[in-house]
């Protein structure tokens, strides 16, 4: 006899009054606004402007939404272009199926846009928006809950998560592989965030921890779940993926340490500085030009005035 399990929820629709919203989607609304309210905190305590992260956002948020479709639909492509499947289907994105990875490298270069845009080195962002990601995983992975996907192997542990009949789904209880990483993200959050305050982590380095980190617990949460997955060489895609994207984080980690020690000192330029450089060069600029103009002492400050007696104040007098 069971004792104790996770019940999934009869319906993955929420109802706001007379309007359904799907659990998936406010799960990855929710997590999108909550990273936009921590990574704004975490902005502004690093000197920045409040209001960046929300801006820069407007670019991160959509790239991120595509690119995460983009690699679920390419690396699981029999689900919409097999015999018997609607192609349409891979433009539904309510009913689950974002890559992490493709959301986090396409999410990058909208936020490298966004940042280039208003003068901002991208590490320095990345590096104060990584535990809000973090958490905003933690908090979209629930998403997973509501479709009653994305579980593990079959088990008796009393928080077993119980899956009802459905397509390409049996009845029974099975680990709850979604609650596994949504607690190895909040983990993560607090990891990046400690070592951040600890060693002042600069130029990308929190960001490449969380990355190193999340790698770790999504290796052996992917090994656990027995959805459908491609496999090389006996392990899932993901898996492979996870310990490439491990290695090349640390690597970053080290070499970065080495080339460019400590941290920026400044994230985020002034708005007339900015727009000066602009006007000067004709042209949009780049944030390390943007923080050298912002940090440059006033051209007309350093020429001070001759002394009265100098020798070429006295020529200018006899002639």
């Amino acid at each position: 006899m069971d004792i104790a399990y996770i019940p999934s929820p009869s319906s993955g629709v929420i109802h706001l009054g007379p309007l359904p919203l799907r659990g998936y989607a406010f799960c990855i609304i929710l997590g999108v606004f909550v990273a936009v309210w921590y990574g704004n905190k975490r902005w502004v305590a690093r000197g920045g402007k409040a209001g960046t992260v929300a801006d820069i956002s407007v670019w991160a948020v959509p790239f991120g939404l595509v690119g995460g479709r983009l690699y679920h639909v390419i690396t699981d492509y029999q689900l919409y272009f097999s015999d018997g499947k609607n192609w349409v289907d891979a433009f539904k994105i309510w009913e689950g199926g974002l890559g992490i990875w493709g959301a986090i490298a396409f999410g990058a270069v909208g936020a490298w846009i966004g940042a280039r845009r208003r003068g901002i080195p991208l590490p320095a962002y990345a590096d104060a928006i990584a535990p809000a990601i973090v958490l905003a995983q933690a908090i979209g992975r629930w998403g997973n809950w509501f479709n009653q996907e994305l579980y593990g192997k079959a088990t008796d542990v009393p928080w077993a998560l119980e899956i009802s009949d459905g397509t390409n789904r049996d009845s029974g209880l099975y680990h709850p592989t979604f609650l596994y990483e949504s607690l190895w993200c909040v983990g993560v959050a607090l990891l990046v965030v400690w070592a951040d305050r600890r060693f002042k982590l600069g130029h990308g380095r929190a960001f490449a921890l969380y990355v190193a980190a999340y790698c770790v617990g999504r290796a052996w949460i992917e090994y656990m779940r027995v959805d459908e997955a491609h496999e090389v060489l006996g392990l899932r895609l993901n898996v492979w993926t996870a310990i490439v994207v491990f290695v090349l984080a640390v690597v970053y980690i080290v070499v970065s340490a080495r080339i460019r020690p400590g941290r920026e000192e400044i994230v985020e330029p002034d708005r007339e500085t900015l727009a000066k450089a602009k006007a000067d060069k004709g042209d949009e600029v780049s944030a390390d030009a943007a923080d050298a103009a912002d940090a440059a002492p006033d051209a007309d400050a350093d020429a001070a005035p001759e002394p009265e007696g100098s020798a070429d104040a006295a020529a200018a007098k006899n002639a």
